[in-house]
């Protein structure tokens, strides 16, 4: 399905959509205003995708199903090489591919019908959370940014992992990276592992944590394509901030051991229409915090009104 299809008031709640990408297919669910939306309605939509290694199904359809009720269309997608979506090799993390990702799922939402092309949200979680920020910094249309416990800057984050860890992964990057270039299998590392594991989380919460969020039917695999660790130290998508010019909230989790908050709220403080609200956990607890929802349906009624009424 590449062509947005025209719903009127016959939208289902929940529609499994391809959206065509270089050759590939990128996996979405549609979901559509529970409130009556017609063609002629113009509501928002809001493009949403997970973080590091997780899929669609992994804690997001709540926030979908939140958006949704409140009268928003949503579109939540999995990346290329990752879960429904097609990609080879699978689990390559490129952060190119990544931001390019949004920007084509942005271009197919402003062109379904229904949906305001002007009014389209950028919201991103953990890695997709700097994502954003950099998806907005390249496409000033975008009306607002809803950044959740983002990675902003690689290098506080390096800071909290164990040489020895840093060390190995930078070994498999490498491997990984030749292997690429001989056409040869991915390294695969673990995304997420116990303290003193060779992953690239391994804080006391983020194995429980992570788990904690996985949905029964994803199809999250906990491994990524090595390769990635010879371009992390140079991301920094926090930088972005001073030249959004669009509403932007960052929700930042003050114990975030994952994605450390300094750097976050530095980076909430640049933007121009930055908001910034604090959570007083860690990382994965912001998903399953109806506190977050809240505070995300209500910036959106701020910056776009009633959009139900």
């Amino acid at each position: 399905m590449d062509t947005p299809t025209d719903y009127g008031q016959n939208m289902p709640t929940r529609e499994d959509v391809r959206i065509w990408a270089e050759g590939e297919q990128i996996a979405a669910y549609l979901y559509g205003p529970e409130t009556g939306a017609t063609a002629d309605a113009g509501r928002p939509c809001v493009v949403m995708a997970h973080g590091f290694s997780a899929t669609r199904d992994d804690g997001l359809p709540a926030y979908a199903e939140a958006f949704q009720a409140a009268g928003y269309f949503v579109v939540l997608f999995d990346y290329r090489h990752f879960g429904a979506s097609t990609g080879q090799p699978r689990q390559l993390l490129d952060i190119g591919r990544q931001h390019a990702d949004y920007h084509t799922v942005v271009d197919w939402a402003r062109r379904l019908e229904g949906v305001d092309p002007d009014r389209i949200v950028v919201w991103g979680s953990s890695f997709s959370g700097g994502h954003v920020l950099a998806v907005a910094a390249g496409d000033p249309r975008i009306a607002a940014v809803i950044s959740q416990a983002p990675f902003t800057d690689a290098l506080p984050t390096l800071r909290e992992v164990p040489p020895r860890t840093a060390a190995a992964l930078t070994v498999a990057g490498i491997r990984d990276q030749i292997h690429a270039w001989r056409r040869r299998p991915a390294v695969l590392r673990p995304a997420v592992g116990d303290p003193g594991a060779v992953a690239a989380m391994t804080s006391p919460d983020a194995k429980a944590g992570f788990e904690a969020i996985v949905g029964p039917n994803s199809l999250w695999r906990n491994e990524f394509a090595a390769r990635l660790m010879l371009r992390f130290p140079f991301y920094r998508p926090g930088t972005k901030t001073a030249g959004l010019r669009m509403p932007v909230l960052i929700c930042v989790c003050d114990r975030d051991t994952v994605t450390p908050p300094a750097s976050t709220i530095k980076a909430a403080q640049r933007a121009p229409r930055g908001e910034l609200c604090h959570y007083p956990y860690g990382h994965f607890d912001i998903y399953l915090d109806p506190q977050a929802k809240a505070d995300q349906l209500a910036f959106l009624h701020r910056v776009f009104g009633d959009v139900a009424a």
